[in-house]
């Protein structure tokens, strides 16, 4: 059994050889996972890793946990199962843009919307990395691929908008190489009760190379992410001297300065994570005009369901104290549910 306290980066990796390009996000993301589980407390028996297909879904291979390597699209489904079977396990999902949101779109939103308490890892590279570059729900309009020669035509798909709208109740977005901070999302994702949403932001060094530069490049990256924190002003900039502010009409936000036109700290909106309407419009901020908002967009915590399924089916037999289901089973070729 394990202790606690005297487990180790080390106790958590596994004797597999990692198999991701050289250069791969998801290096620092494993190397995050595993330093974060001993401050959280976990213990291998107890952890487990659900992925579905695709370069992320490697993931569980390379934890030394319990671990579900499942099939395209489906690890929420088989996610929700094991919670619901077993409520004490710590089950953490790890998906990327095309499996979580393509053929496993649906299943997101459904584990979504149950708020079922589970730490889903969404990684964001906007590109097929597995099956050879064919572009995402995430790609970009124009992007060139195998499948799409000519450039993609579709609008792309924004997870963390994508969440919001299936009612998750707990929405962050970090950065692969970000490590420190990725961390304590990971901490933040894991102190949720019912479904923890995280898009991190991933390069993929061979068929998507530098599709986040214009977010993670040193040069622009302090005028292009925008790190909320819960109670504090929505400040970004290299002397933190810019800020998102309400426009005239209170409809809309605009990026101001402070110390021109009068502009002071005061004017600077102050995010507040239980906001969902908030939520919303600063997931939908991207560069140019706007920095790319990182953090905790949205924690308003409600009942998981694994709760509320328990509490049901605890009801459920309490009004049935004395029923026979052998007997129910043998009575006849239907019965009444009251």
């Amino acid at each position: 059994m394990d202790t606690p306290n005297k487990l180790t980066k080390k106790d958590f990796t596994s004797d597999q050889e990692v198999r991701w390009c050289p250069g791969c996000g998801d290096y620092a993301i494993l190397a995050a996972m595993q330093r974060t589980l001993p401050e959280l407390g976990a213990t291998r028996h107890n952890t487990v890793f659900v992925s579905g297909i695709g370069c992320s879904s490697r993931f569980p291979y390379y934890m030394d946990t319990y671990g579900f390597h499942t099939i395209h699209g489906r690890a929420p489904a088989l996610a929700t199962g094991l919670k619901l079977a077993n409520p004490k396990l710590d089950v953490w999902v790890i998906t990327g843009d095309g499996d979580g949101l393509s053929i496993g779109g649906n299943h997101l939103m459904h584990i979504l919307r149950r708020n079922v308490d589970v730490q889903i890892m969404l990684f964001n590279n906007r590109i097929y990395g597995l099956t050879k570059g064919q572009y995402s729900p995430t790609s970009i309009v124009g992007q060139r691929s195998p499948s799409t020669p000519m450039g993609s035509l579709d609008m792309p798909v924004n997870p963390a908008v994508l969440a919001l709208g299936a009612n998750a109740r707990f929405v962050a977005r970090g950065i692969d190489t970000v490590v420190k901070i990725l961390g304590g999302l990971f901490k933040r994702a894991h102190e949720h009760k019912g479904t923890s949403f995280l898009e991190i932001l991933q390069n993929c060094p061979v068929f998507n190379d530098g599709t986040w530069n214009h977010v993670t490049a040193r040069e622009v990256a302090a005028d292009n992410q925008l790190w909320v924190e819960h109670g504090q002003p929505l400040l970004f900039g290299k002397e933190k001297n810019k800020g998102l502010r309400w426009t005239a009409d209170g409809s809309n936000v605009e990026v101001a300065t402070i110390g021109e036109d009068g502009v002071t700290v005061e004017k600077i909106i102050v995010h507040d994570e239980t906001n969902r309407t908030l939520a919303f419009l600063l997931a939908q901020l991207m560069p140019s005009e706007f920095p790319i908002a990182l953090g905790v967009l949205y924690c308003n915590p409600g009942v998981s369901y694994e709760r509320a399924v328990t509490e049901q089916n605890a009801l459920a037999v309490k009004k049935q104290v004395g029923a026979d289901l052998n007997a129910l089973l043998r009575s006849g070729h239907t019965w009444t549910v009251e």
